[in-house]
């Protein structure tokens, strides 16, 4: 055991990987629609910023950046399924953290429910083709179906509302 958590049978767990994977803490801040705070001190910081895998939602606080179509909506989602809530974090051994040093997590609410999911199939957010992850082809269905529905922001969202990376490479639902 002991050798095995020093790496010497593979990789040795990262640190984030034994602190947050599988375990539960409570939602204190909801910073956006992708982004949350948890009750649990990360290094110098009282809280731990967790950034959403997989799922990129419109931008309502980023600096320089002026409120993107459907961003309040999707904040406002975020912070009724999450604040005060009691989520349960699963990681991705290989990363776990973004540029800006947020963990990179998964969140299950109370009744098992993915929010990383629910975000992408209601249309408040949409699925992030930048990055792989386990859940990656499944978003990218979910969010098609989500489209072809016309919910939440594929209602009436332009070509000029939608990420740089997906601007031109979506054809977009005539309505």
């Amino acid at each position: 055991m002991l050798a095995d958590r020093a790496g010497l049978f593979g990789r040795a767990p990262t640190p984030d990987v034994e602190k947050y994977h599988l375990k539960s803490f409570t939602v204190v801040n909801v910073v956006d629609g992708d982004t949350i705070d948890l009750d649990c001190p990360d290094g110098d910081w009282p809280h731990t910023r967790v950034r959403l895998w997989g799922v990129d939602t419109p931008e309502t606080v980023k600096p320089d950046t002026p409120r993107e179509h459907f961003g309040h909506e999707a904040s406002e989602f975020t912070k009724a399924a999450t604040l005060g809530q009691t989520v349960t974090l699963e990681l991705e051994s290989r990363q776990t953290r973004d540029k800006y040093n947020r963990l990179l997590a998964y969140v299950f609410l109370p009744d098992a429910r993915m929010l990383n999911r629910m975000l992408v199939e209601t249309g408040y957010g949409y699925a992030d083709p930048r990055y792989d992850h386990r859940y990656k082809d499944e978003f990218a269905r979910l969010q098609r179906m989500a489209m072809k529905a016309g919910a939440g922001l594929w209602k009436d969202v332009r070509q000029q509302d939608l990420p740089y990376y997906y601007q031109g490479a979506l054809k977009l639902p005539e309505r």
